[in-house]
């Protein structure tokens, strides 16, 4: 009799009928992937992607679909700086790119505003592609970070928020008793390559991260869903903006293009940073919010062993190809680029 080799790993969080459904599965190449109909619905205390049922597309429409941390204001600059062709942006960037599934504004002002743009529409989503009506009118922009560095960045941007604020915006309760001190940071990154949250529930989880990442990654064939890595920006900012721009279909002159990219620095965004991060006055700091613009953080923070188990972790949730491509500095590009 021939033998088998099974792994039994975490109990995971899997496709069924009706959206996400847990449970504890055999598996070798981490999740199960099943495109759904309707979308899949995500909700947190501050989003709701069910406010994108309904919306009415147009031919020529970005959709950024990104974890928190991982480049979200990046893209959209470089997206504004190929549409409008200049560095000096008519709107600040969150009026140019609204945040349709954020609950600080109510989903009738967000259509309006985007209804009375008369420019190539681009718009800005923390909701994987599975929670989002596909429209092949639209291209649909996905990015990607190391887990490490976008989860320790996404540390650093817990301190900068005001929460009083963000309840205010979103018509939250206050909370009933006051909250705890942070867990320090190695020990809450530690911690978060451990949990086993659902990916639906907890969007910026590891598992919510892998699971936007792998919903993406099974798409990337199809001609309007466009992956982009953070480290590709940072190691050729100006090949990146090209693929971009002729994937997006965008004709820039040679004459205005060095301006284009050194407009999309982390540099002279961390300059202007009033001018791009204008999230309704939920942050402290604006320039904190661009905190460092360079990858490393998470390896630096964990010994050797620690990072071994976050790989361990890593590949008991997502497949091997989608993994090389997300970790590796020097990765090969997705064969659809």
């Amino acid at each position: 009799m021939g033998r088998y080799l099974a792994i039994r790993i975490r109990p995971v969080w899997h496709r069924s009928g009706t959206g996400l459904a847990r449970d504890s599965t055999w598996l070798v190449a981490g999740y199960t992937h099943r495109v759904t109909s309707p979308p899949v619905r995500y909700r947190s205390d501050e989003e709701d992607s069910a406010r994108w049922i309904g919306f009415p597309f147009r031919e020529g429409d970005i959709v950024i679909s990104t974890r928190s941390k991982t480049g979200t204001t990046w893209v959209q600059m470089i997206c504004a700086l190929l549409i409008f062709q200049t560095p000096e942006l008519p709107e600040p960037l969150g009026r140019l790119s609204p945040w349709l599934d954020h609950l600080i504004t109510s989903r009738e002002e967000v259509y309006a505003q985007l209804d009375h743009q008369q420019h190539r529409r681009f718009i800005k989503t923390h909701t994987p592609l599975d929670g989002i009506p596909l429209d092949p009118r639209a291209t649909y922009i996905v990015t990607a970070r190391h887990p490490l560095d976008m989860a320790v960045s996404l540390y650093h941007q817990g301190d900068n928020i005001d929460r009083a604020r963000v309840r205010q915006l979103a018509d939250q309760p206050e909370p009933a008793a006051p909250l705890p001190a942070r867990t320090p940071l190695r020990q809450w990154l530690l911690e978060w390559i451990d949990d086993d949250a659902d990916p639906r529930e907890e969007m910026d989880s590891l598992p919510g991260v892998m699971w936007h990442l792998s919903d993406a990654w099974a798409r990337r064939s199809q001609p309007n869903v466009l992956l982009v890595h953070y480290d590709d920006l940072l190691r050729d900012l100006d090949g990146e903006m090209r693929r971009l721009a002729r994937r997006l279909g965008v004709t820039a002159s040679e004459q205005a293009w060095p301006s284009l990219v050194q407009a999309a620095t982390f540099e002279q965004m961390r300059a202007r940073a009033d001018q791009f991060v204008t999230a309704g006055g939920i942050l402290k700091s604006s320039a904190a919010f661009f905190r460092r613009g360079r990858s490393g953080a998470g390896r630096e923070i964990l010994t050797d062993a620690e990072i071994d188990h976050y790989y361990q972790r890593a590949a008991q949730l997502a497949a091997s190809d989608m993994l090389a491509w997300l970790h590796s500095a020097d990765h090969s590009r997705p064969s659809s680029a």
